[in-house]
């Protein structure tokens, strides 16, 4: 492939015509709210949403949940929210809770009255869900609780909220504002006509807010068109059955979970709630065919199998390490066989053909591993696991070869929440590990100089643009910020950095712009933590790192004299001083971190190392207005970055 990576949407294969010809009963609809009568009179009976651990533990048939979906916004026109046509701008009503089969209800409910939602989960800061009632002027506010109710209510008081809705029905009263409880509104509902689904594709369906680089959350305009996108493309990546299980553990009010829940809810699964306490036991007990997630899942689970290993006899570790070894050789001459090995895509045919009889002199080997060794493996996680699907960061490659080896199917998919959030995915049957896949029907990737923005040939890296049905209306009241983040033909600058290889896989290598996603896929935006760590006397310069890591880290130039100054204070001997910094530094990271306004857990500095060399200009890693440059001072110390986080692992 030559000139521009992708510049128009890449050719929907003949395969993947036929993948998107079974999503037929959806193509036809203009409005999310559509879904739930056609999933209603396909799938009936067959339970939609099972939460075990709520009290009482709730399951609700698609039926149930097409009639409460259509009570709840029967209710909302009762309570006041404003009859409106495809002519109006929707009204908003603010959602702030966790998952449940009532969120769903609520968000679904919302847009078939007409109006859109403004979600955030329930454990935000306080000051972060005023800015988002205030911001979005919502009308209304839906909320997980009593408790939640009584942090927001002092900063109520100045919003024209004309109603509360109290997902938990818990009584709580508030003068001058009406507050009722969910089941008071499925009760409104139900003696009422349901209304119709305004039809409209290009209708706000929801507002998502996300951190830009200034720190102020920006809403996220995502159209019903957008949302839907992804309800008819996402099946050339993923092919549920009808009954098939799905275990939920993200956020349910993110893009990448919500895009996910209503496609395999259009295709008759049954989606299981659960937490972090309960995956393990859930995974054994519901079995699931899919689970969608970050990498710190697909870690979680990694390390628990290595630990499980590390405790067994010495030598039947030595056995299983054996066995990993030659399936590792196993699954690479595969890749190559089959063309799948990033590192080795231009291979000839002879030396494909030659990977191809190590592959078959390997797989008696491998074969044996599976039965003796990754079936158990397989069994940890229910045991009929047909794909998992990763996201919200990129996957580090050991953990994919090990899913590879154990026979679990580990798709990827990219995307921002500005992008509904899938641009692009793995498919099962072309499944280049390391990659982010190949775009999603109607999406164009183009690749080009983050400078000059001129197009990149394929295979050179730069900055990632997107264009497609998928991308966002906007960032609501910032006409600004929205004509910076999309040009005038249209394509998105995603901020990421990657190159276009093979059939049109993209391949991410790092981020343009400074926020740092954890693997958890949390967004942490190092500016302010910098900022307070500075406060201390003992750090003169310092850069948080973490991208794709399981907690953030440092480089930390100390400012020398305070600590000579302090040592001499505490009659510290230079011998002794090295192991004394290292804890002093640490105290002062805890310290002035923990202290910030703002503070979350993943805030928390892990893993850090003290550089002698301060970041300069002469050094080239200052900027003429002296800003670090992180891409130069990353790849300098490339080697260090790795090296403490695997001595923290």
């Amino acid at each position: 492939m030559t000139g521009t990576a992708l510049a128009q949407p890449r050719a929907i294969t003949p395969h993947e015509q036929q993948l998107l010809a079974k999503l037929k009963s959806y193509r036809d609809i203009q409005s999310l709210s559509q879904i739930w009568g056609r999933a209603a009179s396909q799938f009936g009976s067959m339970p939609a949403l099972v939460a075990p651990h709520a009290k009482p533990a709730i399951t609700l048939s698609y039926q149930e949940l097409a009639i409460q979906i259509q009570a709840f916004a029967a209710g909302l026109l009762a309570l006041g929210v404003p009859t409106s046509t495809a002519d109006d701008f929707p009204p908003r009503l603010a959602q702030f809770a966790d998952n449940s089969p009532r969120w769903l209800i609520a968000d679904q409910g919302t847009l078939l009255a007409g109006a859109a939602n403004a979600v955030r989960g329930a454990q935000a800061e306080v000051s972060e869900l005023l800015y988002v009632l205030e911001d979005s002027g919502s009308i209304g506010l839906i909320v997980e609780d009593a408790a939640l109710l009584k942090k927001l209510q002092p900063g109520l008081a100045s919003l024209s909220l004309q109603f509360v809705i109290v997902l938990s029905d818990e009584v709580v009263e508030i003068d001058s504002l009406r507050v009722v409880g969910f089941s008071d509104v499925l009760e409104m509902g139900r003696s009422l006509p349901a209304p119709e689904p305004i039809l409209q594709l290009d209708r706000l369906a929801t507002l998502i807010y996300t951190s830009g680089t200034t720190g102020r959350p920006k809403g996220v305009m995502l159209s019903h068109g957008n949302l839907l996108h992804q309800v008819t493309t996402l099946g050339v990546v993923v092919q549920p059955q009808p009954g098939d299980t799905v275990l939920s553990i993200l956020p349910t009010w993110h893009s990448y979970e919500r895009a996910c829940e209503y496609f395999l809810l259009s295709q008759g699964c049954t989606q299981v709630y659960t937490t972090l306490r309960n995956v393990k036991q859930d995974i054994r007990q519901y079995r699931p065919q899919f689970m969608v997630s970050v990498p710190r899942l697909w870690e979680s689970i990694y390390e628990g199998v290595q630990k499980q290993f590390r405790e067994q006899p010495a030598k039947k570790r030595r056995l299983i390490d054996t066995f990993f070894g030659l399936s590792q050789r196993y699954v690479l001459a595969r890749r190559r066989w089959q063309g799948l090995d990033l590192l080795a895509l231009n291979q000839s045919p002879a030396q494909r053909l030659a990977e191809g009889v190590r592959m078959l002199a390997l797989a008696p080997l491998h074969k044996l591993g599976d039965r003796l060794v990754y079936g158990k493996v397989r069994e940890a996680t229910g045991g009929r696991i047909r794909q998992v699907i990763s996201g919200g960061g990129s996957l580090a490659l050991h953990l994919d070869t090990f899913f590879e080896i154990v026979g679990v199917d580990l798709l990827v998919g990219y995307g921002l929440t500005e992008t509904s959030p899938v641009l692009t995915g793995r498919r099962p049957w072309h499944n280049l590990r390391g990659s982010a896949g190949q775009p999603i029907p109607g999406t164009a990737i183009r690749i080009v100089d983050p400078e000059t923005k001129e197009n990149r040939p394929s295979g050179d890296r730069g900055l990632v643009l997107a264009k497609g049905p998928q991308i966002m209306q906007g960032y609501f009241n910032k006409p600004e910020a929205t004509a910076k983040a999309i040009d005038a033909e249209g394509w998105f600058d995603t901020g990421d950095l990657g190159y276009i290889v093979g059939e049109g896989n993209l391949v991410l290598t790092g981020r343009a712009k400074d926020t740092i996603v954890l693997t958890n896929g949390e967004n942490i935006e190092p500016q302010p933590i910098e900022d307070a760590c500075l406060r201390s006397s003992y750090i003169s310069q310092i850069m948080l790192v973490g991208q794709d890591r399981k907690s953030l880290g440092a480089l930390i130039v100390p400012n020398q004299e305070a600590i000579a100054l302090w040592a001499s204070e505490q009659g510290i001997s230079q011998t002794d001083l090295q192991g004394v910094v290292q804890k002093l530094i640490r105290e002062e990271l805890n310290r002035e971190v923990r202290d910030r306004p703002g503070y979350r857990i993943d805030d928390r500095i892990g893993p850090f190392r003290l550089i002698e060399e301060p970041f300069s200009m002469e050094n080239g890693q200052l900027t003429q207005t002296l800003k670090i440059r992180s891409n130069v001072v990353a790849e300098h110390y490339a080697a260090m970055i790795d090296g403490m986080f695997e001595s923290a692992s």
